[in-house]
């Protein structure tokens, strides 16, 4: 985990980073319509919360789910400065405490690369999207064969598309796939 100034630090580049490059141009690519349930996993200081939660309007769900608390506590600061109230913050380093098929989108963008155990938490999303749910990723430390590896290898999601910005990928079921019996 990064100390509170090592974070304070990257929150402060990734300010820098939305400017030069808006995280518009990434939520466009997901497809969020109004009332979609969406988690941003490692949701770090929010950069994606306001142009998510405008994307799924009051009848959708943002759970914005972090390790770090500070984390969390800028994105409560950012959701009651904007008055967004479809924003959940969830601590954790991996379980989300969502219900089975809860979720339309998982968006997984810079942390895969930090996560320790990352089939638990491709697991943990598999579970909580709907059987048509999508996972949204996006990681600039991994090469493009790495994510698709990474992300593939267990069976539990399938490469729908490549974007400019991000990797769709298809939540894939007992009945949508060949790995399982």
């Amino acid at each position: 985990m990064t100390s509170n100034i090592g974070f304070r630090m990257m929150a402060f580049g990734f300010k820098i980073r939305d400017f030069l490059n808006p995280r518009q141009n990434s939520v466009k690519e997901v497809g969020l319509k109004p009332g979609f349930h969406v988690i941003d996993y490692g949701c770090g200081p929010g950069s994606y919360v306001l142009p998510v939660s405008e994307a799924i309007g009051s009848s959708g769900r943002l759970y914005a789910l972090d390790i770090n608390h500070l984390a969390l506590e800028m994105v409560e600061k950012i959701a009651a400065k904007k008055k967004l109230k479809n924003v959940i913050t969830i601590q954790s380093d991996c379980g989300t405490g969502l219900h089975d098929e809860e979720l339309d989108v998982a968006l997984l963008y810079d942390v895969f690369h930090d996560i320790a155990d990352q089939n638990a938490v491709l697991n943990e999303l598999q579970r909580v999207l709907k059987p048509n749910g999508v996972l949204s990723f996006s990681d600039h430390h991994l090469k493009e064969n790495e994510i698709i590896s990474k992300v593939t290898s267990t069976g539990l999601f399938k490469l729908q598309k490549i974007n400019k910005y991000t990797y769709t990928f298809s939540k894939q079921t007992a009945k949508s796939s060949n790995w399982m019996l």
